[in-house]
């Protein structure tokens, strides 16, 4: 990559020579993989990348001079997420599309990109020519995220918050700890409660989740994200 000015932390505009190219800046806490993903990505002959940013403060002071076709969004950053980060950046940015990176799988952190305008949502574990691959389609006009997955987000969204609502603050701790693998009784003694006051709670907790046992109930709720 080429040498590019500003605080260590925040690189700012290299210029670019043939204009042909698709211009790129990287959103990204991990000071490693930003410099790997820029390595990769300035050996393309078709790309450049001309800034870097590691933090929402970051990508909020990238000088609009940047002027990137495309922005690759990490989603978790230290100050904030990537949704913070769009937001942050548009105004400066209102032509650029988003390609969000995350280790994350699960439809909240999918759901999120969509609501801050992803065209592609990549996992961190996915080969680089595949990132390289989503850059030059969403940097054509393209957009990597269905309308049909957006519509299956949208839903699930929505049921997981109704589900999360439904539950009262006691109930979620039960089925914390019930996801940490603690025993009907020792959430008893933890929380200062009767053993068949926990049975009310599993109970309502299952009928709630549309589950038939804890084990099930468990599952479910790692399915819909609602226990860490």
């Amino acid at each position: 990559m080429r040498q590019l000015n500003g605080s260590p932390r925040v690189l700012r505009l290299a210029r670019d020579i043939d204009g042909n190219r698709v211009r790129v800046v990287i959103v990204e806490n991990h000071q490693l993989v930003s410099e790997s993903l820029a390595l990769l990505l300035d050996s393309q002959k078709d790309m450049e990348v001309v800034g870097r940013a590691g933090s929402v403060v970051e990508a909020a002071a990238l000088t609009p001079t940047a002027a990137p076709d495309v922005i690759v969004m990490d989603y978790h950053l230290g100050d904030g997420t990537g949704r913070d980060a769009a937001a942050a950046m548009r105004p400066r940015f209102p032509g650029a599309r988003y390609v969000f990176l995350s280790r994350d799988d699960g439809d909240d952190a999918r759901l999120a990109a969509v609501e801050a305008g992803a065209s592609a949502y990549v996992h961190k574990s996915s080969p680089g020519s595949e990132v390289i691959a989503a850059i030059r389609k969403v940097a054509q006009g393209a957009s990597l995220i269905s309308p049909a997955m957006v519509a299956r987000l949208v839903s699930s969204g929505k049921e997981r918050e109704h589900v999360r609502d439904s539950l009262s603050p006691r109930e979620r701790e039960v089925l914390q700890l019930m996801a940490d693998g603690v025993g009907t009784r020792q959430i008893a003694q933890r929380l200062g409660i009767s053993y068949s006051t926990v049975r009310t709670h599993v109970r309502a907790i299952g009928a709630k989740l549309g589950a038939r046992s804890m084990l099930n109930a468990v599952v479910t709720a790692r399915e819909m994200e609602l226990v860490t």
